[in-house]
């Protein structure tokens, strides 16, 4: 039995398969990166044991298959690792001084950036700290303060190495911040951030890699799996590489390449440097396709109706639905799948019609080759024309529990109570899966579970008629979500002859009350046969 037995053998009390009508099972067995064998019977696998097999003889544990986080931001998450730890403070003081100690142990003139998932009413002055503020932290460092992907905040010294002045145009769909006299606050959304950004040189490569190594153990001490990585630049995708080679990487990688705003020769460009990523096969680290943008996001997503704290305004659509168009049109005739962000619902609307006329212009496109990231506040009209077009959307739960309070400013009650309704889109039959959108929102597999099965959020329950059952929402992470990356018959349900990839809890989270839920994080994350936390 020695050549055939396991290299794994699990005996718990339910390890749920996840395969419909199937009882939950008792023992299951692993050899190498796949599943051998399940059993009713804690000792019904025992005759696999050889003398390599690790036991864990867990009586009271629950099994899953280990979770999907089908939108988030591990590369973010990497580059952070290292960063000033802005997240931890509590007031802008706090805020200021994490950055003045890290700029007395960095040499003059060299760029300090800070953590990006904070939230601006998490502070007790209930705001983003300002340029000069940020100078009184240090005058003598360009520093980048990065909240989530949409927000930069800039000291003086950044804004003056990049030539932004108040005379600057404004890049379309971004803004360029002002103080209430006009001045630049060093505030930069969208596309407005490229202006300091691109003077930021790149962490090297060893510094990389170890910030993926630290942040895709902490994704997969929750009990994630595998991410869906929505930004990712052709230079990130070497640092991903270089992180798998070096054994780095806790979690599988299905990397979007971000195509923001690039069209004609520089999207061409951008397929043609992809090419050579077409055929590789490594089931922990592929491309998945491209993502582009259409709208802002908190402060910024396109609504139809004017935003309740300024009803000149209704958001911002960064593409002409016609030039997105032949963007999205160029990348599926290469074979690739495309992934776009739509958060406001006008952005939704446009964003339907956009892949509509993809579909009608590329008759026998495969399924899911064309997915709604976000997906927000998206009617029941507008979910029953997603659902008609087949198109998925992906939906996180996370993100509006971190920002409810922010988004109140925005968009007023009603519209945040509406934003990711998972009951609407699962009962009209859609193609759904769910993620944190880290840095925005806090990842976690039972935090978003938690999340969606009480719509709680930072200010109390938001939308509870949209909140959807513990089956339904562990679904969204590993069955749903693996149809979703086309992995179906690799993942998601634990199965002989799927890929190892499961969680361990000490307790049934199904049965596990609310706070508990929400903190609830697995003993063990297994992906691929390896135990990875």
């Amino acid at each position: 039995m020695a050549d055939h037995g396991a290299d794994l053998l699990i005996r718990a009390a339910a390890v749920h398969t996840l395969v419909p009508g199937q009882a939950p099972q008792r023992a299951v067995a692993v050899r190498g990166d796949r599943i051998v064998a399940v059993s009713t019977d804690p000792k019904g696998l025992d005759e696999l044991v050889s003398k390599r097999t690790e036991i864990v003889d867990e009586p009271e544990a629950t099994v899953l298959p280990s979770f999907d986080d089908t939108h988030t931001h591990l590369i973010f998450a990497g580059l952070s690792a290292h960063d000033v730890p802005v997240h931890e403070a509590t007031t802008i003081p706090e805020f200021l001084e994490l950055i003045r100690q890290r700029a007395a142990m960095t040499p003059e003139g060299e760029w300090i950036r800070t953590t990006t998932n904070w939230q601006e009413f998490n502070l007790a002055e209930r705001r983003m700290p300002t340029a000069a503020e940020l100078d009184r932290a240090t005058d003598r460092h360009p520093v980048l303060v990065k909240r989530g992907g949409h927000n930069d905040v800039v000291n003086n010294y950044a804004l003056r190495l990049a030539g932004v002045t108040e005379d600057t145009p404004i890049p379309a769909g971004g803004v360029i911040g002002r103080d209430e006299r006009g001045r630049l606050n060093g505030r930069l959304i969208d596309s407005a951030m490229g202006l300091v950004e691109r003077l930021v040189p790149r962490a090297d490569q060893g510094q990389r890699v170890d910030g993926l190594r630290l942040a895709s153990s902490q994704y997969a001490a929750t009990g994630i799996g595998m991410v869906r990585d929505c930004a990712v630049s052709l230079d990130d995708y070497a640092v991903l590489s270089a992180a798998r080679e070096n054994n780095a990487l806790s979690t599988r990688v299905r990397a979007l390449i971000g195509a923001f705003g690039l069209h004609g020769k520089e999207l061409t460009d951008l397929l043609d440097a992809m090419e050579d990523f077409r055929y590789r096969s490594d089931p922990w680290l592929q491309v998945w396709g491209v993502k582009f943008g259409l709208d802002g996001g908190l402060e910024a997503g396109a609504t139809e109706e004017p935003y309740a704290c300024d009803h000149a305004f209704s958001g911002t659509l960064i593409w002409e639905p016609e030039a997105l168009v032949e963007a999205v049109t160029a990348v599926v005739r290469r074979g690739w799948r495309v992934g776009t962000h739509a958060y406001g619902d006008r952005a939704v609307r446009v964003l339907l019609d956009v892949y509509e006329q993809v579909l009608a212009d590329n008759l026998g496109l495969p399924a899911n080759s064309l997915v709604m990231e976000h997906g927000g506040l998206a009617s029941p009209k507008q979910q029953t024309r997603a659902v008609a077009l087949g198109i998925p959307v992906t939906i996180q739960q996370p993100l509006l529990h971190d920002t409810a309070e922010v988004e109140r400013e925005y968009w007023g009650p009603e519209r945040v109570a509406a934003l990711f309704p998972a009951r609407g889109w699962i009962d009209h039959g859609a193609m759904v899966s769910a993620g944190s959108d880290f840095p925005v929102g806090q990842f976690g597999a039972m935090r978003s579970v938690w999340g969606m099965t009480t719509r709680q959020t930072v200010i109390g329950v938001q939308g509870p008629e949209h909140a959807i059952t513990f089956d339904e929402a562990v679904a969204l992470h590993t069955t749903q979500a693996a149809r979703l990356v086309g992995e179906e018959h690799l993942r998601g349900t634990l199965t002989p002859g799927r890929l190892a990839d499961l969680t361990v809890w000490d307790q049934d989270p199904a049965k596990c009350p609310g706070d508990v839920l929400r903190d609830l994080n697995p003993v063990r994350t297994i992906v691929g046969g390896r135990l990875v936390r």
